[in-house]
């Protein structure tokens, strides 16, 4: 490997003389004669014809002879999507109300933290529901193999064992379910929220969903209830990726937080303005009701930036959109 081919050369001929990598590289010419004279479309032919056989091993497998893809409700890895349905979510885009605070978070929230890829504790959330489907902790394997299993990923959002939550004194995937004063488990008290029909928020620091461009963060944090972020800034692709789950990403304004305006997350939250003709960046109010029921107002920018994304939000989320033309046709 250790030779200049421009100017060392590669041998010698018989003769002695040296010989050089220009000296025996082929000419366009005779790179062309050589195709024409060896290559022909029979070649192609002869190979292809049988390319959708396999050999045997392929022939011997089983499967279903059937157009439509057939779900196996026992299996702990593939699920059909929740999102495809006749109607994903009753919740209507427009304004918010009395919506309740899943998560208080500091800065810079990866899309780890939201949704973790790595192995599946057996104290888990995810780890007990596989554990009711009989699977033994030894196949458990990880959050990121069973992307194609809902029901495993949606239990893991936001369960990442660093992820601090600053309703509770406590690391992992925790929170507080605010009107019993219970701490349980995100996805818990999520599903308690959504069995009282109350909407959800997350209040966040800096650079919310920083990270991997990782689609389950936003898909899992849209099943678990969550209308709404307010955060001081957001990460570009996953404010995008919220955005296509109708989750509306909120900015507060410039030099605010919640620590500024003491909100502690045991707040109930009403978002106003959202039922007006939108535009990109306008202003949002927030109205915030103390537990001893004092109010605080502020103001947010709407970070739906463009007006697609004011059309996709409108319609719900792009798989609600995709649904929506299938309709049409």
């Amino acid at each position: 490997m250790d030779i200049d081919l421009e100017c060392e050369p590669l041998g010698r001929s018989a003769s002695g003389k040296e010989v050089y990598l220009k000296d025996i590289w082929p000419s366009s010419e005779e790179i062309a004669s050589l195709v024409d004279s060896t290559i022909s479309s029979d070649l192609f032919l002869e190979a292809y014809e049988g390319v959708f056989e396999g050999d045997e091993r392929w022939q011997s497998l089983e499967y279903d002879d059937h157009p439509i893809f057939r779900w196996d409700d026992r299996s702990t890895y593939f699920k059909a999507s929740p999102f495809f349905q006749a109607e994903i979510d009753e919740h209507q885009p427009g304004d918010i109300h009395e919506a309740r605070v899943l998560l208080k978070v500091g800065d810079s929230i990866t899309t780890d933290h939201i949704s973790p890829v790595g192995h599946i504790p057996y104290e888990s959330t995810a780890g007990q529901y596989l554990v009711e489907q009989d699977v033994g902790l030894a196949n458990f394997n990880s959050y990121g193999s069973r992307r194609g299993n809902h029901e495993v990923l949606v239990r893991g959002t936001f369960a990442h064992p660093r992820l601090k939550n600053k309703l509770i004194d406590k690391t992992g995937g925790f929170t507080l379910h605010v009107p019993s004063g219970e701490e349980m488990d995100v996805y818990s008290a999520a599903m308690s929220y959504q069995r009282e029909n109350t909407p959800l928020i997350i209040l966040a620091g800096k650079e919310y969903g920083t990270g991997s461009a990782r689609d389950w963060a936003a898909k899992g944090t849209y099943l678990l209830g969550v209308k709404a972020v307010i955060a001081e800034s957001f990460e570009r692709i996953h404010r995008c990726n919220l955005v296509m789950m109708g989750i509306v990403p909120l900015q507060f304004m410039p030099g605010e937080n919640y620590e500024s305006m003491n909100l502690t997350g045991l707040e109930s939250y009403s978002i106003i303005g959202l039922d007006e003709p939108l535009s990109p960046f306008r202003n949002v109010k927030v109205e915030a009701i103390k537990p001893d029921g004092s109010r605080t107002s502020f103001q947010t920018v709407l970070r739906l930036d463009t007006r697609i994304e004011i059309e996709f939000y409108l319609k719900k989320g792009v798989f609600q959109s995709i649904l929506d033309q299938w309709g049409e046709r």
